[in-house]
């Protein structure tokens, strides 16, 4: 008997998932991975994930870079270009445990850096815009190495696998973070490796994405105009730097963020009353080439909070939950279940509707 199709292939596949105190409590890894399990299905093995904020408070004043090395003299490569551009106040490999389900794992490391005031002052750039040019440098020049973090007091963990073995690989139950973002995943144009797998990360920015967009040319094509370097061929690289663009380079609010990338229809607009419609005009004149086609759902993690969002037609599932000062997204109600059974006010944000929660300010 032959395959069929939903057996060999799950067009809605990938799995998202995310939780955060809006108190700024910081919590364990352990709720993160569970939260994953009952979504199982929608992975197969070739990528899994996760992201934490607040991390790292003892090195809360530096970036924190996650690195994979194919080799050792890669590594040595790397780090050589590293003492050029950065102050490096600790290296070490990042702690795992072996486990049967996760193999052929790279040499993995983290260095905890600050730019040489040197190098700031004479290109004139701020600490945030350096760090970025150097993660582009490392992932476009240096064989061999791999950043796949890059923020301060916040780290993201990948690997080849189903996400609940990777959270157990990279001994998540030992961090604590005020904001979790996961996902599980199930490629469709792209080979799983390391490197691919979600979060996918610049800066304080991260982004899991599941569905597949349709414009990946023209948006990576407009990106690339402004520096940035997308190496990976996969649409959720593109989104991560257009959300890093738009509100790191061009000073947008997230709302306006979400008007951009899941922009409404012109028919929609011309609805809606002055100045809303003015300013949605205003985006979509602007910025035509960043509109995200294709379904989607995405949770964008920063510095204090998230974004999650559908794509405006509502291709992919997602669902918020709360209880007491936490809020929960996932794919799947179960998912929030998993993390907390008595989760009140489950709902389906529209499509096209930007959920944003912030921790209160001086919390994180």
């Amino acid at each position: 008997m032959s395959l069929l199709e939903g057996q060999i292939r799950i067009p809605s596949g990938c799995a998202i998932s995310a939780v955060i105190s809006t108190e700024g409590r910081r919590m364990s890894g352990e709720a993160i991975i569970e939260s994953m399990r009952p979504m199982h299905e929608r992975s197969n093995g070739l990528g899994g994930g996760f992201a934490g904020y607040g991390i790292y408070p003892e090195y809360r004043d530096f970036f924190a870079l996650h690195i994979f090395f194919e080799d050792e003299p890669a590594r040595r490569a790397c780090e050589a270009y590293l003492q050029e551009v950065l102050e490096i106040v600790r290296a070490e490999t990042i702690p795992t445990r072996k486990i049967p389900q996760i193999t052929d794992e790279p040499l993995i490391w983290r260095y905890f850096v600050a730019p040489l005031r040197s190098r700031l002052a004479s290109m004139q750039l701020d600490e945030n815009e350096f760090v970025a040019r150097v993660v582009m440098k490392i992932n476009t020049s240096l064989p061999g190495a791999y950043v796949f973090s890059s923020g301060k007091n916040m780290g993201v963990f990948k690997a080849v696998g189903y996400p609940e073995d990777v959270g157990v690989f990279y001994r998540l139950e030992e961090y604590e973070a005020y904001c979790w973002t996961a996902h599980g995943r199930y490629p469709t144009n792209t080979p799983g490796w390391w490197g691919g797998a979600h979060p996918f990360a610049l800066l304080d920015r991260t982004i899991v994405h599941n569905g597949e967009i349709s414009s990946y040319d023209a948006n990576r094509r407009f990106i690339e105009m402004y520096g940035y370097k997308c190496t990976l061929q996969t649409d959720t690289e593109v989104i991560t730097y257009i959300a890093d663009f738009l509100e790191r380079k061009q000073g947008l609010r997230l709302e306006e963020v979400a008007d951009v990338i899941a922009a409404p229809f012109w028919s929609t607009i011309a609805r809606r009353p002055e100045p809303e419609r003015e300013k949605l005009q205003f985006l979509r004149t602007v910025y035509p080439s960043l509109l995200i086609t294709g379904p989607f759902s995405i949770i964008l993690g920063f510095t204090g909070g998230l974004m999650a969002l559908n794509d405006r037609l509502k291709l992919r599932s997602m669902v918020v939950g709360e209880k007491d000062d936490l809020v929960f997204i996932a794919s799947e109600e179960a998912a929030i279940r998993a993390m907390e059974p008595e989760a009140e006010h489950i709902w389906a944000p529209a499509g096209g509707e930007p959920v944003i929660v912030r921790v209160k300010e001086g919390r994180y």
